[in-house]
């Protein structure tokens, strides 16, 4: 709305803040989260008290700034970043730009100056502005148009509430910082001024040049230490005026209020839900997608073939050896892979491309056929065929099953369903109907829409070739929809990567080897 106050959030203050103040919070796998939390609860929280406002985050950059070139000493006293922090600073981000919201990290300055120069130009835009912060220093900016709110204690703070804070109104909080110094940031001041000699000096001089064109009116002030203050202001002057400079926050960055850095964006919610999953923040994950929209169904045209021609089949075979890559699903009459006869064989060359070609089934009036040794004998050599790329869901059973068959997979294999438990392996189920919904938008047909339920289900050999076949053909087709949304995602995470290409599809065979033989334990 126009008349939105422009809402400026200090991250780094409050990244620093919540990973001091609340418990330190890992993952079951040690990933420290607590900060991460903390920043995001306040984020929510404030977007949830300023619901029509324009957010930005803004945070430090890595480096030096030119307060560094003006005082090499700056900030010198800080204890390098604790790994434990360092860690979420990356996830923070991650998150906050998957919420759409605008975040800002300028080299060469700090958070406080790209917030300064933002506050500064919507107050000459007549706009209101409110910088969530918890630093001190931020009232020097508080003016008409331009408040602090701090949710750590749910203080606001305007011009009269930095009068009654610091006893001094906002035009006077750099001489009052510049004066007593700051340990954290290692800004000197002027030797033996604490908070309430500063404090004495301001409100009976004013700021640091009126104390410094009356330094002989200094002995006359009521405070403890009056007579020789003026020796010491005349004897540190020229650190006193430094400390103002570096206390004093830049209004003046190259960056404008109506820049594109800052507008927000549209939520990016399967990043959202992965990060919060990844995260175990299951309470967010659990109210994304109770409450998240349905991801857009992909608009391709399915066409999906039955097999019972020689011909028909003869010209598949054709494309899947000429083929780089295939999606194949074996349907069969039972779970149990060493008890499942194939009933049928689905493949899909490429999205919305997919044929089934049934060969056992045997219900009254169901029509020829072809072979199941004549279709197996033409797949062998593709599906031996070290060259050509295989894709399954829950491929393990489709490999047990045909090697009942004295068929065995070769080559380079993909699993659906280890891709997305890779990746995301407390994410969600990871069967196909789930992964089509969650990463395709895509309402798949079940195994009961076909076969019926309870007592009454028909196994899949006596199921209509009328209703198999677009049934079958469509786990193939979706199997390959989902390795080509999946492997990408994948392929951008170096861990996981690693782990399903060195450990999960290696063991595999094994897997298969082991279930079928027995192993031996050498006692």
């Amino acid at each position: 709305m126009a008349n939105a106050p422009l809402l400026l959030v200090d991250g780094s203050s409050y990244l620093y803040r919540a990973f001091h103040a609340l418990p330190p919070l890992s993952t079951s796998k040690g990933q420290p989260t607590g900060a991460v939390r903390g920043v995001i609860s306040m984020l929510k929280r404030l977007i949830a008290d300023y619901p029509d406002s324009q957010v930005v985050v803004i945070f430090d950059a890595k480096g030096k700034t030119f307060r560094d070139d003006i005082y090499p000493e700056y900030k010198a006293n800080r204890p390098p970043m604790p790994d434990d922090l360092r860690l979420q600073i990356e996830p923070l981000h991650q998150i906050i730009r998957a919420m759409g919201l605008p975040l800002v990290v300028i080299e060469g300055v700090e958070a406080d100056d790209v917030i300064g120069t933002l506050a500064q130009q919507a107050d000459q835009l007549g706009e209101k502005c409110i910088i969530s912060t918890g630093d001190k220093d931020m009232a020097q900016l508080v003016n008409d148009n331009v408040s602090l709110v701090n949710t750590m204690d749910n203080t606001v703070m305007d011009i009269p509430g930095v009068e009654k804070k610091f006893g001094i109104p906002p035009r006077y909080i750099i001489d009052y910082l510049a004066l007593m110094g700051d340990k954290v940031d290692n800004i000197p001041g002027v030797p033996g001024v604490g908070e309430k000699t500063a404090l004495a000096l301001i409100q009976g001089l004013g700021g640091i040049d009126e104390i410094y064109s009356n330094l002989e009116k200094i002995k006359d002030l009521s405070f403890r230490g009056a007579k020789n203050m003026a020796a010491k202001m005349l004897e540190n002057k020229e650190q006193a005026y430094l400390s103002y400079r570096l206390a004093t926050i830049k209004t003046d960055v190259d960056i404008h209020r109506q820049s594109e850095l800052l507008q927000a964006q549209e939520a990016d919610n399967e990043t959202l839900l992965k990060q919060f999953t990844e995260l175990e923040f299951k309470s967010w994950a659990l109210e994304m997608q109770q409450t998240s929209p349905a991801i857009e169904a992909e608009q391709i045209p399915t066409e999906y073939s039955c097999i019972l021609e020689q011909a028909t089949f003869d010209a598949w075979i054709k494309q899947l050896s000429a083929c780089e890559a295939f999606a194949i699903d074996t349907e069969t009459t039972s779970l149990n892979y060493m008890q499942a006869k194939i009933v049928g064989v689905s493949f899909a060359i490429e999205p919305g491309k997919a044929a089934y070609v049934p060969c056992g089934h045997d219900y009254l009036g169901a029509p020829n056929q072809l072979a199941l040794d004549y279709v197996l004998n033409a797949l062998k050599p593709i599906l031996e065929n070290p060259e050509i790329i295989k894709i399954g869901q829950n491929l393990k059973y489709d490999a047990e099953v045909l090697l009942n068959y004295g068929v065995k997979l070769k080559g380079k294999l993909y699993d659906t369903m280890l891709e997305s438990y890779t990746f995301n392996a407390i994410g969600n189920r990871h069967d196909m109907d789930t992964l089509a919904a969650t990463h395709l938008g895509i309402k798949t047909t079940h195994f009961e829409d076909v076969a019926g339920k309870g007592a009454k289900q028909l196994s899949f050999n006596q199921v209509d070739i009328q209703q198999a076949a677009p049934y079958a053909a469509e786990d193939a087709d979706i199997t390959l929809r989902l390795h080509h949304k999946l492997w990408p995602q994948l392929e951008q995470k170096a861990g996981p990567k690693t782990v399903f290409e060195s450990i999960e599809m290696p063991l595999l065979p094994v897997l298969i080897t082991i279930e079928r033989n027995g192993a031996m334990i050498d006692a």
